[in-house]
């Protein structure tokens, strides 16, 4: 498959040159931690020889976002309109190309899109663009399997996906709480590791790590080739921010 294992250092070959660049926004803060994580992961993989060859990157980090799971699931207050704002700040600021390291806050993508001229990126859209199996699992929130915004998106392309539910989504539930929370990545990762173990039983020849949360435990230890999003979001930002001359 295109992409079953770690995570991207260099897109680029060395031998290519850039043209301008142009300047990214990220809509950040959910959370704070996958915001830090994808800034350094396009920082590692941007092809720059120097400091004036990386990106000029503008990042809005708001921790202040309503939850997007509290939104869907409980009919909490809709992030929608911070993220349309949030959008809208960067655009004004300079920002040339958009990106949000959240999942499940691409429920809400559509309206942020119809707000802005500039492109945000489908993450989502990326990471089923990188699958190549009959059948996948997914590793996500409560809120993105309920909305089925890779569901939908796998139907699409013929691929049967497969996600955990009952009692092994509430794991995964709390060990993205657990992230959040700044806990041990290494307990988060054991119990991760049995619900992709269940995936694999059930049929999944690949698992997403379709939360920037779970994007932060290395999937080399688990027993089916892992796909994380994150990878996904950085190398379409690194495609659409860096054009080859």
């Amino acid at each position: 498959m295109k992409r079953a294992s770690g995570r991207r250092t260099l897109f680029l070959s060395k031998g290519c040159r850039m043209r301008q660049t142009k300047t990214v926004g990220v809509i950040g803060g959910m959370g704070p931690s996958a915001t830090v994580e994808f800034f350094r992961r396009l920082v590692v993989a941007t092809p720059a020889r120097s400091d004036q060859e990386h990106l000029r990157i503008v990042i809005d980090n708001n921790p202040g976002v309503p939850s997007r799971t509290d939104a869907i699931l409980y009919d909490g207050t809709s992030p929608e309109a911070a993220l349309v704002e949030m959008a809208k700040r960067l655009e004004a600021m300079g920002a040339e190309v958009l990106a949000m390291p959240c999942n499940t806050a691409h429920s809400f993508r559509e309206p942020m899109q119809a707000a802005v001229k500039i492109p945000l990126l489908d993450m989502i859209g990326e990471t089923v663009a990188a699958v190549d199996v009959k059948r996948v699992g997914l590793l996500a929130t409560t809120g993105t399997i309920r909305m089925k915004l890779y569901h939908r998106a796998f139907r699409r392309q013929g691929i049967e996906i497969i996600a955990p539910h009952g009692a092994s989504q509430q794991t995964v539930a709390r060990a993205i709480e657990a992230i959040k929370a700044s806990r041990s990545l290494a307990e988060v990762a054991v119990a991760l590791a049995g619900v992709v173990a269940e995936l694999r039983m059930a049929g999944a020849e690949a698992v997403i790590a379709g939360c920037t949360e779970i994007s932060l435990i290395d999937g080399a230890a688990m027993s089916l080739p892992w796909i994380d999003a994150l990878d996904c979001l950085v190398e379409a930002t690194i495609r659409e921010a860096v054009p080859l001359a």
